[in-house]
């Protein structure tokens, strides 16, 4: 009975808490997200206090906060250079979901069959992300040197898996600040579960940068968002795998 009154409560707090959210956010002059995206995020923020509570969400809006913040840094250079995000960086449905699908699934996968995994794959897949939003957005800014993952040619900046070492740092930055928040709130069983997740990031980002040089360009359908969703579900499988096979051989002295 207290169990269930607990859940009940928790989910009247997600929807008074985003309903208030989305109030304000719907009257701010300059909006993260657009009008559209604001309607996602309000329904992606239920679902997320919902099932893993205020923890959870303080994760997600910590992505959504500083990811917004890192694509205005160096607005000025990439709008010279015509590679400035669309709408001044504002966010539609389709990026919110394509950055925030996979930690959606493990959120609600933690609510239906609780596990620390679910959780290690939560923030995983948002530190993946954001490590991707900052490569590419420090990269195109600041990249001196920028090639193509394939064959290291140089490129321009903004070409689709291009990488440079400026934004690779900012990308393992970036990872490692959502991993930390993830553990500050107690989502992460241990300290060295940091290290998984920006090992995933810097992986999965890597093989997010050879499907924009290899393939992205034949397939329509392969599209940034859908591009974004495989980068972040690769990323919560890679740190889940790392954890489970420290686990299989029993490496209690390293994941604790």
């Amino acid at each position: 009975m207290i169990d269930s009154f607990l859940i009940s409560q928790n989910w009247l707090i997600a929807i008074n808490l985003n309903t208030v959210l989305g109030a304000i956010a719907l009257l701010l002059p300059r909006k993260v997200l657009t009008t559209t995206g604001i309607c996602h995020a309000w329904a992606l923020g239920i679902t997320v206090w919902g099932c893993l509570g205020w923890q959870g969400y303080l994760v997600i809006l910590s992505y959504l906060i500083v990811g917004s913040g890192v694509t205005r840094i160096g607005k000025d250079i990439k709008e010279a250079k015509g590679i400035a995000e669309k709408r001044d960086g504002a966010r539609g449905p389709e990026n919110l979901w394509g950055s925030a699908a996979t930690g959606a699934v493990c959120a609600i996968g933690q609510a239906i069959a609780p596990n620390p995994l679910w959780l290690l794959a939560y923030v995983a897949s948002l530190s993946t992300k954001l490590a991707d939003t900052t490569a590419s957005e420090i990269g195109k800014a600041y990249g001196k040197s920028t090639f193509l993952i394939t064959t290291l040619k140089p490129v321009p900046a903004g070409t689709e898996g291009a990488v440079s070492l400026e934004g690779t740092i900012a990308g393992i930055i970036g990872s490692l600040l959502i991993a930390a928040i993830g553990w500050a709130v107690g989502l992460l069983a241990s300290p060295w579960d940091l290290l998984w997740c920006a090992i995933a990031a810097f992986i999965a980002t890597n093989i997010e940068s050879l499907i924009g040089a290899t393939l992205q360009e034949k397939y329509d359908w392969l599209t940034n968002e859908i591009v974004n969703g495989i980068n972040t579900t690769i990323g919560a499988a890679i740190a889940v795998l790392i954890v489970v096979l420290l686990q299989v051989f029993n490496f209690k002295l390293i994941y604790i």
